[in-house]
């Protein structure tokens, strides 16, 4: 018998539950290396992230919206994550619930709730707390291994601070003397926010949800070689030591960025050509923001100006329909 129903016509295993959880696995291995290196402090901000986000959205769903609570899909434990993971650790409770606010009510229930907001939450959270608090977002805590009573808290720049204020004033010699060495900011033992210290970790986080098949390669991949092909040309064309492509690579949120939020599948393009568009976008002005502009980092401000281009990526990028001609 020939049955008639509305779409969906194809179901699958995956859900969105089923995604987030896999989110959140990925991510663990970056939050454990923040944790280890910062002390408790880290944990405390985790956890007031993610409680905070969880109980905004309960809130605004049952008191705003006047819908189910749709808490039960895990999307704000990821949300509170990624915030957490982009703060200081050492940031005041109630800053980190200000970020909360921002990410949860205006970025997301504003816009409808999930799988309706333009940009990405966490980030839209974490560029208010840059610009409202920048001095407490700009303190770093100096890491100290399994130090989990760590609370000195150090004003000292992170690498990439470093860098910029020295552009084209930093020999080869110095440049190692002034920052951490390779291996330190491949495993993490460097400042800056808890979870994008350690390129490790979010590599295997990386490599889980390549094999959940949770993300593709296309915006991680293009992302990232973009923006290393830029600082490795210019670095080369140049001769300017604070360009060193390697350093830039595994400093700040790059990893994070690419691997945990460009790939949002809300706030990025859905067919693959979008996809390289996208992440080409992203890191062509991640480069430019941290190599001209007077921040340090660009990572946030790249992706969530290319957020705003999805809409019109996807119309430029729609795959042609089988059996239609291309116009």
């Amino acid at each position: 018998m020939l049955k008639v129903s509305t779409a969906p016509h194809m179901y699958t295993p995956t859900n969105t539950v089923k995604i987030m959880q896999d989110v959140i696995i990925s991510l663990i291995p970056a939050g454990l290396v923040g944790i280890a290196i910062f002390g408790l402090n880290a944990l405390i901000t985790i956890v007031t992230a993610v409680v905070g986000c969880v109980a905004m959205e309960y809130v605004a769903c049952k008191y705003i919206l006047k819908v189910k609570p749709s808490t039960k899909d895990l999307s704000a434990i990821v949300t509170g994550l990624l915030l957490a993971y982009n703060l200081p650790c050492n940031m005041p409770i109630w800053m980190t619930l200000i970020g909360c606010f921002v990410a949860i009510i205006i970025a997301k229930v504003a816009f409808g709730g999930i799988g309706k907001n333009l940009f990405n939450p966490a980030l839209i959270g974490r560029v208010f707390l840059f610009i409202s608090f920048p001095i407490q977002m700009t303190t770093w805590v100096e890491p100290k291994l399994f130090d989990f009573m760590n609370t000195d808290a150090s004003t000292s720049a992170t690498t990439l601070g470093i860098l910029k204020h020295a552009e084209g004033e930093i020999s080869a010699s110095n440049l190692t003397s002034l920052i951490p060495d390779y291996t330190d900011m491949f495993l993490g033992y460097t400042g800056g926010s808890m979870g994008e210290v350690s390129a490790i970790a979010l590599l295997l986080g990386l490599f889980y949800l390549l094999y959940r098949r949770v993300v593709s390669w296309h915006i991680p991949f293009f992302y990232v070689a973009t923006f290393f092909a830029l600082t490795s040309g210019f670095y080369y064309y140049t001769g300017d030591n604070s360009l060193d492509p390697v350093t830039h690579l595994l400093s700040g949120g790059l990893f994070l960025g690419a691997f945990f939020m460009a790939t949002d599948y809300t706030t990025s393009p859905m067919s693959k050509k979008g996809k390289i568009i996208f992440a080409i976008g992203c890191g062509v002005l991640t480069f430019v923001i941290r190599r001209y502009s007077a921040y340090p980092e660009g990572v946030s401000f790249a992706i969530l100006i290319m957020n705003a281009f999805v809409p019109l990526i996807d119309k430029f990028a729609r795959p042609r329909a089988y059996g239609t001609r291309r116009k």
